[in-house]
C-alpha cells in the first residue's frame, strides 16, 4: 500500500531529532554535515506537511512545540527502523563482497587457478570462495545464469551476454606415446595432424574448440575424425600414454609427463596453436570486491 504524501521523509525527521536533543537548529545542522538554511528548510517543509509549526525559536535555541512533540515522539521508532534497515543492508553488502563463486574451465581449474587463489586469500583473507569446473560452455552458462560472479574460458568462441577480457595465452602441443611413430620422428605435419584420429575431450570444450578452429582456418572445410572422446584431461593423458592415439592438449597440461617421459610432444608445422585464455562476466556488469582482485591477480600472473 502506498505511503500517504503527508509522510515527512526520513531526513527530516532525522533532522528533526537532533535539534529536541541538541536544543539548537544550528547545531543539528552541523551534526548532519548541512548548512544552516539547508536544515531550516527541510523543517519547513516537515511544517508545510504537517500544517502547523514544529519547533519553537527562541533566543536560547530551538524546542519543540506540542506537536512537534508528538511527531518527535512517533519518529523515534521510525528512524531506528530506518537505521536497522542500513546496518542490515550494510551487512549484506560485506556479505557479498567477502563470497565469491568462480566458474573455470579445466585446464584453468587445475593449473593457473590454485596459483590465483593463494594470492587471493593473501590479499583479501575473509573470502570464501567456491570453484565450479566445467568445459568452457558450462562455464559460459554458469557466468550468464549468475551461478558465478566470474568465468575463465579457453574457448575462442563469442557468447552473447558476456564480456570477455584476455588474462593469459597459452599453447596447444601435439602429445603421443613414447612408441609412437611421431615421437621417433619428433615432428609432424599439418596434413598428417589432420587426417589423424585423436583422442578428443568433449563437445563444448575450449581445447578441442580452440584446435578444431585453428586447423578450420588453414584447410577449409576440413572435419575432424574422433577416434575416442573422453570428459577430462587426465583420462586422455591416459589414453595416450596407453598408446591409443595422439591428442592435443594444453602445454600447461602435460608439462610434467613430457619432462617425466610419459608423453612425447612431436613439433606441428604449419600450424599456429598458440591461444588465449579469458575471464568473462555479464555485459554492463562491473567487477568489484573479491572478483574484481581474483580478475587483477590473473592478469598479473600470467603477463
Amino acid at each position: 500500500m502506498p505511503l500517504s504524501p503527508r509522510v515527512p521523509d526520513l531526513s527530516a525527521l532525522d533532522l528533526l531529532l537532533s535539534v529536541i536533543e541538541l536544543g539548537s537548529l544550528g547545531r543539528a545542522a552541523q551534526a548532519h554535515g548541512i548548512s544552516q538554511p539547508s536544515a531550516s528548510s527541510r523543517i519547513r517543509y516537515l511544517e508545510k506537511l504537517v500544517g502547523m509549526p514544529v519547533l519553537e525559536r527562541t533566543t536560547l535555541g530551538s524546542r519543540p512545540t506540542a506537536a512537534g512533540s508528538l511527531i518527535a515522539e512517533w519518529a523515534r521508532g521510525v528512524v531506528h527502523a530506518a537505521e536497522q534497515l542500513d546496518a542490515g543492508i550494510d551487512t549484506l553488502r560485506a556479505q557479498r563482497h567477502s563470497q565469491l563463486r568462480v566458474a573455470a574451465s579445466q585446464t584453468i581449474a587445475e593449473y593457473l587457478f590454485p596459483g590465483w587463489l593463494m594470492q587471493l586469500r593473501a590479499a583479501a583473507p575473509g573470502t570464501a570462495l567456491a570453484l565450479e569446473s566445467g568445459n568452457s560452455v558450462e562455464v559460459a552458462k554458469a557466468v550468464l545464469d549468475r551461478k558465478a560472479a566470474i568465468g575463465f574460458i579457453e574457448s575462442p568462441q563469442h557468447f552473447p551476454g558476456l564480456a570477455a577480457h584476455q588474462v593469459a595465452r597459452d599453447r596447444l602441443v601435439v602429445v603421443v606415446a613414447p612408441s609412437h611413430r611421431w615421437a621417433r620422428r619428433g615432428t609432424v605435419t599439418l596434413d598428417e595432424l589432420a587426417e589423424t584420429p585423436l583422442i578428443q575431450r568433449e563437445s563444448g570444450s575450449g581445447t578441442r574448440t580452440w584446435f578444431e578452429n585453428a586447423v578450420t582456418r588453414v584447410r577449409k572445410g576440413w572435419s575432424p575424425e574422433v577416434a575416442l572422446e573422453l570428459s577430462s584431461t587426465t583420462a586422455i593423458k591416459t589414453a595416450v600414454a596407453s598408446g591409443a592415439g595422439p591428442a592435443v592438449l594444453s602445454s600447461l597440461a602435460v608439462a610434467p609427463e613430457i619432462a617425466a617421459g610419459t608423453l612425447v610432444s612431436p613439433t606441428v608445422t604449419g600450424l599456429d596453436l598458440e591461444r588465449v585464455l579469458r575471464a568473462v562476466w555479464p555485459t554492463g556488469d562491473r567487477l568489484t570486491g573479491p572478483a574484481h582482485d581474483l580478475y587483477a591477480i590473473a592478469r598479473r600472473d600470467t603477463t
